[in-house]
């Protein structure tokens, strides 16, 4: 809702010549107000999975990037959605996760994700706190170290 994981994934997706695909819910959640984080933080914490807006994913990249904001120490409800939707065809791939989060909870975050994923272990993981509005060399590191992570170097 803030922009963070969007404009970090552009970012890698830039760096490291990947596609994007955004993920969102039909039924949009309040962005504003105590509402934004009361409903968003309910409907992540019951692992909620909204119906999603049409996109495309194929399943044929060897690599994929899941990135979440972190919601009440879980992954956004969209993205479990798009896991549930997409189990088959992201079995066996290498997974990376970006998260972003202002509050705390990113570690439980991707445990959950994993959880979703049905996996022991992430490939890479990036790990953010408000780059948006606190941008720092050190996130530059990081996101500099995370796209050498996936691009194999």
């Amino acid at each position: 809702m803030s922009g963070n994981t969007k404009m970090i994934a552009e970012m890698i997706a830039e760096k490291v010549g990947g596609d994007l695909i955004e993920i969102s819910p039909v039924k949009q959640y309040p962005s504003e107000g105590a509402r934004k984080y009361i409903w968003g933080g309910m409907k992540a914490v019951m692992g909620t999975k909204p119906k999603l807006q049409p996109y495309t994913f194929d399943g044929s990249y060897d690599r994929v990037i899941i990135g979440t904001p972190v919601w009440a120490s879980n992954i956004a409800p969209p993205i479990r959605s798009f896991i549930h939707e997409n189990r088959e065809a992201l079995a066996g791939k290498y997974i990376a996760a970006l998260v972003c989060y202002a509050g705390g909870g990113a570690d439980k975050a991707l445990e959950k994700l994993k959880q979703a994923l049905d996996i022991d272990k992430l490939n890479a993981e990036l790990i953010l706190v408000d780059p948006k509005d606190k941008p720092s060399s050190e996130n530059e590191g990081k996101i500099e170290e995370f796209c050498r992570n996936v691009a194999g170097e």
